[in-house]
Order: C-alpha cells, then sequence, then structure tokens
C-alpha cells in the first residue's frame, strides 16, 4: 500500500460513486466487520480536518454501527471491480447475516483505525467519527430533496470522520 494526501485520487472515489459504489464498513456490537455499499459520500476539508462525510438511513443496520463506534473505513474499488460484492451489500442486511462471507470479500486490518478495510481495492480511507447527526423532516430547506429521497420517516444521519489515513494500491491504481 502506498500512503497519499487524503485529497489525492479522489477521481477514483468520484468514478465509484457515480458507478456500482464503494464500501463503508462499521463495526457490530460483536466486532465483527459489517460492509455497506455507499452511492454517495463527499471528501472534504471541515474546521482545517480533512473529512468523509457518508448518509446512512436509520433503518439500516450499520446506522447502529456508526453510534456505537468510534471509526469507520470507506474501501473503493476500481471501476468495475467487486460489482457482485458490492450489488450484495447494497441488497442484503448484516442484521440478517455475515454479509462479507456471504459475499466472499475478505478483509484486511486498519493502519490507524480498529475498523478494517477490504481487501481488493483501489483506495481506502480510514476514519475517526468526529461528527454524528440524525437528519429530521424539519432540516430540509428544499421541499424537492425532501419529497424525492424521504417519502417516509427514514431520514439519514450524517456522520463526519475525520481521514486519518488515505492510501492505494499501486496495482489497483494503474
Amino acid at each position: 500500500m502506498k500512503q497519499i494526501a487524503w485529497h489525492e485520487r479522489t477521481e477514483l472515489l468520484e468514478r465509484a460513486l457515480a458507478g456500482n459504489g464503494a464500501f463503508l464498513v462499521a463495526r457490530d456490537e460483536a466486532g465483527r466487520a459489517n460492509p455497506m455499499t455507499i452511492g454517495w459520500g463527499a471528501v472534504g476539508r471541515i474546521w482545517s480536518i480533512p473529512t468523509f462525510t457518508v448518509l446512512v438511513r436509520r433503518s439500516r443496520y450499520t446506522h447502529g454501527c456508526l453510534l456505537r463506534e468510534e471509526s469507520f473505513t470507506v474501501s473503493v474499488p476500481k471501476n468495475g471491480d467487486l460489482a457482485a460484492a458490492l450489488d450484495f451489500c447494497g441488497h442484503n442486511s448484516g442484521r440478517d447475516m455475515d454479509k462479507a462471507a456471504a459475499c466472499g470479500i475478505t478483509f484486511r486490518p486498519g493502519m490507524r483505525v480498529a475498523t478494517p478495510v477490504i481487501d481488493g481495492c483501489a483506495l481506502y480511507y480510514e476514519c475517526r467519527i468526529i461528527v454524528r447527526k440524525q437528519l429530521e423532516e424539519g432540516d430540509f430547506s428544499s421541499p424537492d430533496v425532501l419529497k424525492k429521497y424521504y417519502d417516509n420517516d427514514d431520514h439519514h444521519m450524517i456522520v463526519i470522520g475525520e481521514i486519518v489515513a488515505a492510501y492505494v494500491d499501486p496495482d489497483r491504481t494503474g
């Protein structure tokens, strides 16, 4: 693995989020790594801190994991890689099964956080959680966003993580 600055190679993340997605990993109460597919996320700088922001719906198993844990990781496959695993993790719940075992993905330890990353990806972010904010209907000033994405009461929790490590697998980034 090759360490990089948090703002390098973000084109790999953008391509993944616009395509099959990326993996968000959080550990459950038993310490088991739970992968979830994300199609939304943002890398940036808040309070002069490099951050990765994710949104997770209240109904998702990962929501509870992120409330309990101090860290999460994001593993970004090279465009087209791990498509079946991304699809599986996006349509099944860790509440019901060990998704990693069911779809054949493996983990490698995080370099700076307790949460592991998914082996075989191109780009990795390790994050220490610094903010959790549960969105409610009254938080939205855009009725269009509320109508399009929240036709029920299953609002997202915004989780902001300080990026404490970013790295690539040179064999997968070209």
